[in-house]
């Protein structure tokens, strides 16, 4: 059971399943009314770098866009898959999403689909896509044309920081891997996940690496915490 919850965990723990720890960066709204107040919360000299970081991106020309369940057309997904492509051509990974899904993640999950574009002269030109659950929205596939300052930071982190706001959503997750993103408010967080191994020898062999595992992820949240951008009495 994957990103399960620490309650969930613990349940499972009961009925002989092994647990497993992860790290992910997520930015948590502190009932924030806007982009500024956030930044409010930051030292001074973070303020500043991400005011500069957003300035760049945004005076390169560009247009951005927000787009929402059936306003994202089909030659948006035509132009989000050759990002996606191109992603992963650039990180010598597999394609092993295709252009129809994308088109079928529209159909089923509506208003949960969100796409942020970056337009110039009226072709998009990079794009990042989320998708909204109960109260969080989830960072996921990014893609670019060309090379604009920032633009990164822009779409993936401040822009999906806007959307929350103005959503009441609480959380951001912007995935695992990155320890600039905490330099961007997203704080290093604990996820779960529970694994039950039928084979007795199996699961002796694993869960001694799941504890020592557990024990260095423990250490290594601790020592990215000590670079939060927040303020003291703002830091978690």
């Amino acid at each position: 059971m994957t990103f399960c919850t620490k309650a969930e965990q613990e349940v499972l723990a009961g009925h002989g399943w092994m647990e497993r720890l992860g790290l992910q960066y997520h930015w948590h709204n502190r009932n924030y009314t806007d982009f500024e107040q956030f930044l409010d919360a930051l030292a001074s000299r973070k303020r500043k770098v991400i005011r500069r970081e957003r300035r760049e991106a945004q005076g390169c020309g560009l247009e951005f866009r927000v787009l929402r369940g059936p306003e994202i057309t089909a030659r948006d997904w035509d132009r989000f898959y050759d990002f996606y492509q191109a992603t992963i051509d650039r990180k010598w990974g597999q394609a092993y999403l295709t252009r129809l899904f994308f088109t079928r993640l529209s159909e089923c999950l509506g208003e949960k689909v969100v796409l942020m574009q970056a337009v110039h002269q009226g072709t998009p030109i990079a794009a990042a896509l989320n998708l909204v659950g109960r109260d969080t929205l989830y960072g996921r596939n990014w893609g670019c044309e060309g090379e604009w300052p920032f633009l990164h930071f822009e779409l993936c982190y401040y822009r999906a920081i806007d959307f929350a706001i103005s959503e009441g959503l609480e959380w951001v997750e912007a995935g695992a891997q990155g320890e600039h993103k905490i330099q961007r408010g997203y704080l290093p967080s604990l996820t779960y996940s529970s694994h039950f191994i039928r084979d007795p020898a199996l699961a002796r062999a694993v869960r001694p690496f799941l504890e020592e595992e557990r024990a260095v992820i423990f250490q290594e949240k601790e020592a990215l915490a000590t670079l939060s951008p927040y303020r003291h009495e703002n830091s978690c």
